[in-house]
């Protein structure tokens, strides 16, 4: 291929929590033109624990950008060619390592690991009124498991090699992101240790308007500010690679967390646009412009994404749904009511034209936003002698959107105006079924992107417009002045708002019935109040568990 004909290039690396992936897009119109996958090993090593190997998840992305190479030689282009790369990961995931010898000190603990709920009471012991929100004026988030800072603070505690590096001040602590940026650029050999502020903006250490590790922060949860990596934008040059590999001495010019980069993507760049993600967990985020909103209402404030060093952070409130896809795995998995969920799911659930009342909680691990009660448990009710398994496959695909609602109810609070439509993405959304549920329980329009992955598109348009690549205008896409053509299919609402809401109405009894059942841990030990609560649900309840498996023998 002349040289005159080859367009520029932009390479992205996707690691998330499932796979890593490098994809290599063709500009002008971000066409994607090669990738390579590969699974990630999930460790659980106890029930709710979750972990992973920082050394494969290095070796994984560095075999995603080779192979991918290969593809693009083959199409006729060269190394060359690229002329930046962007990381866009799993966050909240928390990876320490050795800076001497750049070996990590421990597994990866990732994002929905539970294990450190139980020192929730010992960091609120030392807060006024021992409230879970009590940070959330300076980090945007409520204390929860979820978050990096108690994952570090657990790593620190709990695992005497990260306790001794700590002490001799070789520890270095980052996110996926920062883990993967130190190594590619050099590692032990200069390698370059930052972050973005998307990523900061989730391990509740970072200040939410100044942008800075704070110092009330990192004190309450036991970390030395510098064994964190520096914060810089979403949007410039950080290092360039150094890897001995054929990318060598490329800039590696934009980190997003994959959810902001998917907002991004999805080209919800103006104030008052949405989009859900919908995979094994769900994840809204809703464009607030330049103004950091403190949610009243349960949800959190999250940096959106700051487009250079000089450009003004851009905020977002971010509602997170624990279980989506992972309630339909649980379905197939545990209780044998499907084979082929992409299939299955949608087939069975539209051979009945309702759930037949039945309401599905699946709190497997809590509820996240804008609840946020580890105590909370899944709950299947509404239970009658004609519930079928297709009646509680649909029940699980509405909890998806009833909890989407949740999320979007609790936005109108906070900021005031009604959600006019939904971007969507994620591989739950090729379920139309789910989709067209979505718009008749929320009342708004959903618009489903055609896109493959939003996450790696929106990161490569931040890669292309960083200052010293200077290959796209992100201004410009936000007005609508690009070349870069987005096609959505789009489900409007069939119901009346009185049918909506009566169904929503449900879906909150249910909730309330969910909340209280953890009450095992001396953390969580069983109150008046939640006795009462316990008290006051039907006794049919308790018989749930049963009574499904019983209507599942017979209807097998």
């Amino acid at each position: 291929m002349a040289a005159l004909e080859r367009s520029k290039l932009i390479g992205v690396i996707d690691e998330g929590t499932n796979t890593a992936r490098f994809v290599i897009f063709k500009l002008p119109e971000f066409e994607e033109l090669c990738s390579h996958q590969v699974r990630i090993t999930q460790i659980v090593p106890r029930d709710g624990w979750s972990e992973q190997d920082p050394r494969e998840v290095l070796e994984a992305v560095r075999l995603c950008m080779a192979e991918a190479c290969l593809q693009m030689e083959k199409l006729g282009y060269l190394a060359k060619d690229i002329a930046a790369i962007g990381i866009t990961n799993q966050r909240e995931t928390m990876v320490v390592w050795d800076k001497n010898t750049g070996e990590p000190l421990y597994n990866a603990i990732v994002w929905n690991d539970i294990r450190t709920a139980e020192m929730i009471d010992a960091v609120l012991a030392h807060q006024p009124d021992q409230s879970p929100s009590n940070f959330r004026t300076i980090s945007g988030l409520p204390i929860s498991p979820y978050f990096s800072a108690l994952k570090l603070k657990w790593l620190k505690e709990k695992v005497v090699g990260v306790r001794k590096a700590c002490r001799e001040k070789r520890c270095y602590a980052g996110t996926i992101d920062a883990w993967l940026l130190w190594n590619l650029t050099g590692g032990t050999n200069g390698g370059s240790f930052m972050t973005d502020v998307t990523n900061a903006s989730r391990t509740m250490l970072m200040n939410i308007e100044t942008l800075h590790w704070d110092p009330q922060l990192t004190k309450s949860f036991s970390v030395h500010p510098d064994m964190l990596p520096e914060i810089r934008s979403s949007s410039e040059i950080y290092g360039y690679i150094k890897d001995s590999s054929v990318l060598d001495g490329i800039p590696i010019s934009a980190i997003l967390g994959n959810q902001q980069a998917s907002l991004v993507g999805q080209r919800c760049l103006k104030e008052g646009q949405a989009k859900n993600t919908y995979r094994r967990g769900c994840f809204l985020l809703y464009n607030t412009g330049t103004r950091c909103v403190q949610s009243q209402h349960g949800l959190v404030t999250t940096v959106a994404y700051k487009m250079g060093r000089d450009e003004p952070p851009v905020y977002a409130l971010e509602g997170s749904v624990a279980v989506a896809g992972v309630a339909m795995n649980w379905l197939k998995d545990n209780l044998e009511m499907i084979k082929d969920i992409p299939v299955d799911s949608e087939k069975m659930a539209g051979s009945v034209s309702s759930t037949g009342d039945v309401y599905f909680v699946p709190a497997f691990t809590g509820l996240y936003a804008p609840y946020w009660r580890k105590d909370a448990r899944g709950i299947i009710c509404g239970l009658t002698s004609f519930t079928t398994k297709h009646h509680i496959v649909r029940a699980a695909l509405e909890a998806v959107c009833f909890q989407t609602r949740d999320i979007i109810e609790a936005m109108k609070k906070d900021c005031g105006i009604n959600l006019n439509k939904l971007h969507a993405d994620g591989s739950m959304s090729n379920n139309g079924l789910l989709m067209q549920l979505q718009a008749d329980l929320s009342g708004i329009p959903v618009l489903k992107t055609e896109v493959h992955d939003p996450a790696a598109l929106g990161t490569a348009m931040a890669a292309a417009q960083a200052k010293g690549i200077d290959l796209y205008n992100l201004n410009a896409d936000s007005r609508g002045h690009t070349g870069i053509h987005s096609h959505h299919e789009t489900f409007l609402p069939t119901t009346t708002e009185e049918e909506r809401n009566a169904r929503y109405t449900k879906w909150k009894m249910a909730v309330q019935r969910s909340l209280g059942w953890a009450v095992t841990k001396k953390s969580e030990a069983m109150t008046d109040e939640r006795y009462s609560l316990l008290a006051s649900i039907p006794a049919g309840l308790f018989l749930a568990s049963a009574f499904i498996m019983l209507v599942l023998s017979e209807r097998r």
